[in-house]
């Protein structure tokens, strides 16, 4: 960062409670500054004033805060700033209407139609961020060459399109006029098919601005790419945030002389670009903080560990966030914030909760770190101001923070130290929870010390931590213990030896500006332009130059954009991107050929196929080489090279480190002598042995025992990470073993998932993510099952048993079983399960199985997709597995399995499958997954042994049965108070009058009930029948709302239930019944049933619309949401899936790119008392209306209309009172979770 004119750089991180200042001064040598982000008080403006007090040191005069700055010596600034991402959170952006085609008023309010969290009852969604809808007389839709149609015009994609109706702007003028009056002066303009034809929201952004709009936000500049639904969310949160950027960037010029005219002043974008700040806008601003950091460890650690890939580690008061870098930033597309989903390229940094200001909870037996946090206020309970505790005040108490280092800011005078005794009486009332359980709970056991219940929960913290560092790694097909643990953030040096030899690293990176990273990245960043446009040629030779002209086009517009902020043409690089998909799939990949230069066979800008193919192989194991490849998009990202470098030489050793105190730190086994080392004092070749503590002015690094730290050339610390010391676990219940093997047994399921996603080759395991996979006992019982799809949990727990029981004696190492049957565990013949039984050394029998159970989208039957509405018999819906060994001695049993999926053909009306390679491929991705998770237990045997693993997959289970008989008793407890009896009923009737019936007695002493069906209806003749296993599922998924918070979700949780289904009935129908409509409508029914007997809420919707449209050659199939019941404190919601459901809805552009265009507007009723009906109503071209009834089938023709009204939930209580009852519990604000971990977590529960 050279200053060759002897003039000052600044590199700002105003983040949410700090701003951190890097500054290089004339001469070279660099200053930092950490100061509080708001300090109304004292200061405006958090940057400015970090500035000023710079300037004011370095020049030795008093500068006022009420007079502008001199700039007449500071470069350039640079800034990453959370102004964006708090807005966002906060909802304190711009005033907004959306302007939307005529029919999608609603179509943001739906979204994806998806909810958020899967077993919060209130469904809390998101606000949208407009106040006000105007929808705009326009259409343009894909030509399709029909009798009648207007003649075509081309799209910017090269599509053909169809000007239905031009924009009527004379209508439109008075509509917004009428905003204009209300005092409304940003807009969101977002129009169907704008990505390819922005001509009509140009002409409409064009008269808003003559009618004195002040900011107007185009979906088709804000991101040209097409799905209406993330473009639109794209622009309303530009229009949203970018007004409240521009203000701030206005008061930020006012604190300067000149306001800042000759200065360079730069922005911080999601992409990890800096960019003008006339440029910067809202809906490239929310990761601006963040970015900063990945830039800062890209350009130094990855460099200074010799290229070797780094995961970055910034362990913020809040949360923690986790990315990796390995000579190119990895980019998402599509990602969601604060419930808004942003198309814009951003960074991929995952934000999970679990920073030091977390909190710690002891939970029925079960130790837990988070979701919630303490906050900046009032913060933790050393922070003085009556805070939770949390893991920094376990840190403390363990003596791994030294109050002494940290400035007197805390206490309601901001003027006090640390307390650690305020941490240790926090942390004295979760340990009395822990010993009041351990020395009366179900497994009597000594009480733990106070340190030892801090250690624990710091175990526990760090295995929460090192889940999403696993996933991110996998998912792409790396291997976590490959890389280099880049750690930054106040409170990461705690953590990151622990981390690290969780994840099997050897080598830890700490900057010597750890604590300001962000800042340094900033100063270390390049400038970028990035431009980019939709596309729909093929990937072909006859379309390469096409592809060339138009990449050559957009570089030209890169380099242009540069050139005009200064930079010489020498300075400008750029880098081409195509995105690429394969035909028929939706799995697109940001491709660029940089590592692959052209051939004679590829663009001149170079081999995108050979990078699309490598890459498609690394990241899912496989490719597809008969199908085409489509690019979606053409993009090109132009980088200025700042030309500045980091001259900020660390000192030479000048003789051994000096020790400036011994303090003690607590660590398995107890207290230790810790040196305490200041980072300042420390040299180039200084090497400390663990356990000491490296100070600095911002930050605390823990070496661990058995680890080395050293201080590298630059001045930065290395720490070489040693074998944690072998410890002895019992298979007696430990509540932190408990806790940590929690974590392990998820994750193990989790990974086994992203095998199956990697190698599976159907849509609808690969990109709907359609499938579960699970850890199963040695008596086939659940112990853990994830992602969780709700259809699916505690279903396959019964195939395995059965399993179990009608094979006996003949299972053997090498054996696979294949099963889908009903009667089996099955839940519909689609759902085919996968399950291998694990044998080790020396034991007879399995000591444990794993499972997964994915939906494929054919097995035969009497209609394409096995999904008839009509069946009457199970052989009506495709093929039939009871218990069939898919391998057998190691062998795959292609020729055996091929001759049951084709054997429905052998049924009159009935065709066997009609995609036996997907089903194969599939078959073998589904082998693969269960593999993955044999190698991870066995890995866990080999740390801990057979007997401990086993017995804490026994414990695991006992702690869900802990939580659930809590919640009983509570329940119980409560009609006991209110004089009410401890039994409760309830029923609901399907369509055809079918009652479902519902007894619940409970037992208040055991926090135990049964639950009784009797009196529920008879098998019907249809498909509406459920198999036992979906009452077990339903049953599952409602005892888990009614807990309230995360549990383990296995066997245990029926351990306190029994379940009485009357044989042949809907709910337990005999072996040759149809069964596919009992998984997508009786089970909502069942739920209803269910929560209305606890009185939990009101009744949702009671099924999932499932629309199929299709003919010989194309096929639709969608479940459509509809209303959510009310609750005690809270409002129903409508456009919503619930309960045993949520997919996400197919986007309207991408609807209708694929098949017949459909009217918009499917009808969500409000609620009211009770939830309105539904109606499935046919409009004739000839303007004849026909109300379809509940289930039909029906052949429509060019004209026709199909009109759905989906159902409404119910209300609950007095709807003018919608408060919670009185003592309900404060509901904590929800975390906003980021980054593609999280993304692909939402995707796997939306199905």
């Amino acid at each position: 960062m050279a200053t060759p004119e002897g003039r000052f750089h600044f590199a700002i991180d105003r983040g949410g409670t700090f701003t951190d200042v890097f500054a290089q001064c004339p001469g070279g040598h660099v200053r930092v500054l950490k100061l509080l982000s708001e300090d109304p008080a004292n200061y405006a403006d958090a940057p400015t004033e970090g500035i000023r007090r710079i300037l004011e040191q370095e020049g030795g005069l008093l500068l006022p805060r009420d007079q502008p700055l001199d700039t007449s010596q500071i470069a350039s600034i640079r800034m990453g700033t959370t102004v964006a991402t708090n807005a966002l959170l906060e909802r304190r952006g711009e005033r907004v209407a959306l302007l939307v085609t005529r029919g999608f008023r609603d179509l943001l309010h739906i979204g994806t139609q998806a909810r958020p969290d899967l077993f919060d009852l209130a469904v809390p969604m998101p606000e949208v961020l407009y106040e006000d809808v105007v929808e705009v007389e326009e259409r343009v839709v894909l030509y399709r060459g029909e009798p009648g149609a207007r003649s075509p015009v081309k799209g910017r994609t090269g599509d053909l399109l169809e000007v239905q109706q031009p924009v009527d702007l004379g209508a439109l003028r008075g509509k917004l006029e009428g905003l204009l009056a209300r005092g409304i002066r940003s807009l969101a303009v977002v129009l169907m098919h704008s990505y390819t034809w922005a001509q009509h929201e140009q002409q409409v952004g064009t008269l808003a601005r003559e009618l004195g709009f002040t900011h107007v936000s185009l979906s088709s500049e804000a991101m040209p790419m097409v799905r209406i639904v993330p473009r639109g969310h794209t622009a309303c949160a530009d229009a949203y945030l970018t007004p409240a950027i521009q203000r701030y960037v206005q008061g930020f010029r006012r604190g300067f002389q000149g306001q800042l005219k000759d200065v360079q002043v730069l922005f911080m974008r999601s992409d990890g670009g800096l960019a003008p700040m006339d440029t910067f806008s809202g809906s490239r601003a929310v990761l601006s903080g963040p970015a900063g950091g990945v830039v800062g460890y890209s350009t130094t650690t990855y460099k200074l560990e010799g290229g070797q890939p780094v995961i970055g580690f910034d362990m913020g008061g809040t949360s923690t966030d986790v990315s990796r870098y390995a000579g190119e930033f990895e980019h998402v597309f599509e990602a969601s914030t604060a419930g808004v989903t942003l198309q814009a390229p951003q960074l991929d940094i995952n934000t999970v909760a679990a920073g030091g200001g977390s909190r710690l909870f002891f939970r029925s037996g079960l130790f837990a770190v988070g979701p919630e946090s303490a906050g900046a206020h009032p913060g933790p309970a050393c922070y003085r101001k009556g805070g939770p505790v949390t893991v920094t005040d376990a840190n403390l108490v363990l003596g791994r923070l030294l109050p002494a280092s940290f400035p007197c800011i805390f206490g309601p005078g901001e003027d006090q130290p640390l307390s650690p005794e305020a941490s240790r009486k926090a942390l004295e009332a979760v340990a009395a929870e822990v010993n009041s359980f351990l020395t009366t709970g179900p497994c009597p056991a000594s009480p733990l010390s106070l340190e030892e219940v801090a250690m624990g929960f710091i175990r526990v913290a760090n295995e929460a931590m090192c889940r999403p560092i696993r996933a991110l790694t996998q998912a792409r097909g790396h291997d976590p213990s490959a890389h280099v643990l880049a750690c930054f953030g106040g409170a990461g040096g705690q953590h990151a030896c622990a981390i690290a030899r969780a994840l099997g690293m050897d080598s830890v990176h700490i900057h010597r500006h750890s604590g300001l990273l962000s800042a340094l990245g900033l100063a270390l960043a390049d400038v970028v332009h990035e431009a980019q446009e939709p596309c729909s040629l093929s990937y072909t030779p006859e379309t390469f130059v096409q592809l060339d002209q138009r990449l050559s086009r957009l570089e030209e517009q890169c380099v242009e954009a540069l050139q005009a902020q200064g930079f010489p043409r020498s300075q400008i690089s750029t880098e081409s991107f195509l995105h690429l998909r394969y035909q028929g799939t939706d799995c697109a990949l940001m491709v660029s050929a940089h590592q692959h230069p052209a051939t004679a066979h590829s663009p001149h800008a170079g081999d995108f196929g050979a990078a699309f193919v490598e890459r498609y192989m690394r990241e899912f194991g496989f490719v597809i080489p008969e199908r085409s490849v489509v690019v979606d998009d053409v993009r090109v990202r132009g980088t200025g090279r700042s030309g500045l470098r980091l001259e900020d030489a660390p000192r030479v050793q000048t003789g051994p480190p000096r020790v400036d105190k011994v303090t003690q730190c607590y660590f398995e086994g107890g207290y230790q002598e810790t040196p305490v080392y200041l980072l300042g004092e420390l040299g180039y070749g200084h090497q400390l042995h663990g356990p000491c503590l490296i100070i600095d002015s911002n930050s605390t690094i823990l070496v661990e025992p058995g680890c080395q730290a050293e201080v590298t050339e630059t001045g930065d610390i290395r720490i070489s990470v040693g074998a944690e010391a072998p410890s002895t676990v019992s298979t007696k219940l430990d509540p932190i073993q408990l806790s940590i093997f929690s974590h392990r047994f998820m994750s193990i399921a989790e990974q086994m998932g992203r095998i199956l996603q990697r190698t599976a080759i159907s849509t609808n395991i690969k990109e709907r993510l359609d499938f579960s996979c699970a850890l199963f006992g040695p008596d086939g019982g659940l112990v853990s099952n994830a992602p969780h799809i709700p259809v699916h949990l505690g279903a396959m727990q019964e195939t395995v048993q059965f399993q179990i029981q009608h094979l006996g004696a003949n299972l053997h190492p090498g054996d696979v079983l294949l099963s889908n049957h009903p009667s089996a565990g099955g839940s519909h013949l689609p759902d085919l399960t996968v399950i291998t039984p694990v044998f080790w050394p020396g034991q007879t029998r399995p000591v444990f199985y794993v499972a997964s159970r994915g939906h494929h989208a054919d097995i035969g039957g009497i209609t394409p997709g096995s999904m008839p509405p009509h069946s009457t018999t199970l052989q009506q819906e495709g093929a039939v597995f009871l218990s069939f060994k898919l391998v057998q001695g190691g062998v795959f049993q292609e020729e055996a399995v091929t001759e049951a999926l084709r054997a429905p053909g052998k049924i009159s009306g009935c065709s066997g499958t009609r995609n036996l390679h997907d089903n194969l491929s599939d078959l073998r991705a589904q082998v693969a997954a269960n593999q993955k998770g044999i190698q991870l237990v066995g890995e866990l045997i080999g740390q801990y042994g057979l007997d401990v693993v086993q017995a804490y997959m026994g414990h695991i289970q006992a702690n869900a049965e802990l939580a659930v008989r809590d919640m009983l008793r509570a329940f119980g407890a409560s009609r006991q108070a209110r004089g009410l009896p401890l039994e409760v009923l309830a029923e609901d009737y399907m369509d055809d009058g079918s009652p479902i019936r519902l007894r619940v007695q409970v037992n208040l002493n055991q926090g135990s009930a049964v639950f009784d069906f009797t009196g529920t209806g008879p098998e019907v003749f249809g498909n509406l029948n459920a198999p036992r296993a979906i009452t077990l599922s339903s049953l599952i998924y409602c005892l888990r709302c009614l807990v309230g918070r995360d549990i383990p979700l296995n066997q245990g949780c029926l351990a306190p239930v029994r379940v009485v289904i009357p044989r042949g009935s809907i709910l337990d129908p005999s072996a040759e019944a149809a069964v596919v409509g009992g998984n997508v409508l009786t089970s909502q029914r069942v739920v209803d049933v269910i929560l209305g007997a606890f009185g939990a809420c009101a009744a949702s919707q009671g099924c999932m619309n499932n629309v199929t449209l299709g003919n010989a050659h194309m096929g639709y199939y969608e479940t459509v949401a509809g209303g959510a019941g009310a609750g005690p404190g809270w409002h129903g919601r409508s456009g919503v899936h619930t309960h045993m459901t949520n997919t996400r809805i197919t986007d309207p552009e991408i609807l209708e790119s694929r098949w017949p265009r459909l009217h918009p507007g499917p009808a969500f009723p409000a609620g009211g008392e009770p939830g309105a009906r539904g109606l499935n109503l046919l409009i004739r071209k000839d303007g004849r209306t026909v109300n379809l009834g509940g289930k039909t089938s029906v052949s429509v023709y060019p004209g026709d209309v199909f009109c759905l009204h989906t159902p409404g939930g119910g209300g609950y209580g007095d709807p003018e009172d919608p408060g919670p009852p009185p003592g309900s519990p404060p509901q904590p604000p929800a975390f906003p979770e980021r980054g593609s971990v999280y993304e692909y977590r939402r995707a796997q529960e939306a199905v």
